[in-house]
């Protein structure tokens, strides 16, 4: 799988689902050794906001999972690059000292310029 492209993941929903799929589908990605960016849109950059935690977090932990925090630093912790929506940001009335650390802001058109030709693009 040597020839997978770098991957570029899209959360487009504040919805903590999404981002526990968008982490799980970035680290797997990072473990076959690609480059792996996410970008919080919208509404989902209020999901970063610090302490990081969802309410689906027992029910992970319940059934031996991680939570979202762990996620997030797991992912980090794989050089799986966090940004997050400026705008999504004002909307939930963020600054970029209220995000989980792993994180930094961005705009939409960054992220986008930042990825290869030939990356891929999955939108969660």
């Amino acid at each position: 799988m040597s020839d997978m492209r770098g991957l570029n993941i899209i959360v487009a929903a504040g919805d903590g689902a999404r981002l526990y799929a968008a982490l799980e589908t970035a680290m797997a990605a990072a473990a076959l050794g690609k480059s792996v960016r996410l970008f919080l849109q919208g509404e989902a950059a209020a999901l970063l906001r610090t302490p990081v935690a969802h309410d689906g977090d027992p029910a992970r932990r319940a059934a031996g999972q991680p939570g979202l925090a762990e996620l997030v630093a797991e992912a980090a912790a794989m050089d799986v690059a966090l940004f997050v929506c400026q705008s999504g940001m004002a909307l939930a009335e963020l600054t970029a000292d209220d995000l989980a650390p792993q994180a930094r802001p961005s705009g939409l058109v960054s992220f986008l310029v930042g990825a290869e030709a030939d990356d891929r693009l999955v939108v969660y």
